[in-house]
């Protein structure tokens, strides 16, 4: 089992920035990649950033150039810096672990933590 836990939501006004934090612990031997994903009111969970364990990341082209993913070893932490906040990146945020992409079953996901741009 993984246990990922969010934190660093909060309420931003446009233009601003968050970082979230993302800290995995247990059997994170077997995690291949971490992914932040979000989740606005009445929209379906889409995919932010995703970051290897080799250090590849990607990125949706909504948050390209302004997001970054990034992690800590040392802390077993993933990290997403959101900058140039806009009122459409209002969503809850997840962070997601897993071995495969295809194997839905086996990933991990957090309890999620709720980020609201103001305009």
């Amino acid at each position: 089992q993984v246990q990922l836990v969010e934190s660093g939501g909060g309420l931003v006004q446009a233009g601003g920035s968050l970082r979230l934090s993302c800290a995995a612990s247990g059997r994170i031997f077997n995690i291949n990649f971490i992914r932040w994903y979000r989740q606005a009111p009445g929209k379906e969970r889409g995919l932010v950033a995703t970051i290897t364990m080799s250090g590849s990341t990607d990125y949706a082209d909504s948050v390209k150039g302004r997001f970054t993913i990034s992690r800590d070893n040392a802390k077993n932490t993933v990290y997403l810096q959101m900058n140039s906040l806009k009122p459409e990146d209002t969503a809850d945020y997840y962070c997601n672990a897993g071995r495969y992409y295809l194997d839905t079953d086996g990933q991990y996901w957090g309890q999620g933590t709720q980020v609201t741009v103001s305009s």
